[in-house]
């Protein structure tokens, strides 16, 4: 079944709502926001962990670094199409209607919680290629793996930030979906070199994500989206980077 894989996945983010929700209450306002900080240190290593895989090689007995003019190029010209465009309000006035929408108007975290969880769950490779590979060969593996991650993650979120979290889902489904249906004109789009510079804009963007949840919010990272665009372009550039 086409788009299975995309359905999975928003299902285990509703689920991992749930599951915060529920044992959200557990825990006093000092201790979900040490859960929320903790989740942002996690958040980082996972996003440094993504980065320092496409940045770092080793030959021979020394290691080297490359690409930091991709991440500079596109991270710069990107975040500047992002604030003329506004794309953080727009996630923010989306998250204002979900609130109203969805009785939660006193919920004073929750535009927070639904535009942070929708960030760290959207952003990455696994959620473009798992889509690709589920629209062209029904191979939603990719897109499961990416569930319990997701679960997990959204499962914290919202025990420590509130509901807001779980609303991720939407956008995910939309996302993942959309890539889906448009599988058979994406594939060619996303050669191997276009993955590798994805997949490193992509963990520094979540790890963007993860200061905000340890500092409190210092980066309008949905304005930075367009840099993931920029990278899968880098990548038909004639001289690498």
């Amino acid at each position: 079944m086409t788009g299975l894989g995309t359905i999975i996945n928003s299902v285990s983010i509703l689920a991992g709502g749930l599951l915060g929700h529920l044992t959200g209450k557990l825990f006093n306002r000092e201790q979900q926001d040490a859960i929320s900080k903790i989740c942002g240190v996690s958040v980082l290593f996972i996003a440094i962990a993504g980065a320092m895989e496409r940045m770092l090689k080793i030959e021979g007995t020394k290691i080297s670094s490359g690409r930091s003019m991709l991440v500079v190029l596109c991270l710069v010209i990107g975040t500047i199409i992002g604030e003329l465009i506004g794309i953080e309000k727009g996630f923010e006035h989306f998250g204002e209607w979900l609130k109203k929408k969805t009785g939660n108007s006193g919920d004073t975290y929750f535009v927070t919680a639904f535009v942070t969880a929708s960030l760290t769950v959207s952003i990455g490779a696994m959620a473009i290629v798992g889509a690709i590979q589920d629209g062209l060969t029904n191979d939603y593996s990719t897109l499961a793996v990416k569930s319990v991650l997701d679960f997990i993650i959204v499962a914290v979120m919202t025990s420590s930030m509130g509901k807001g979290a779980a609303f991720s889902a939407i956008p995910v489904f939309v996302f993942e979906g959309g890539i889906t249906l448009l599988a058979r004109f994406l594939s060619p789009i996303m050669t191997e070199t276009a993955i590798i510079y994805l997949s490193l804009i992509g963990s520094v963007l979540i790890f963007c994500v993860g200061i905000n949840l340890v500092w409190g919010k210092k980066l309008n990272v949905a304005n930075m989206l367009p840099a993931v665009l920029l990278a899968i372009l880098a990548s038909y550039v004639p001289w690498g980077f």
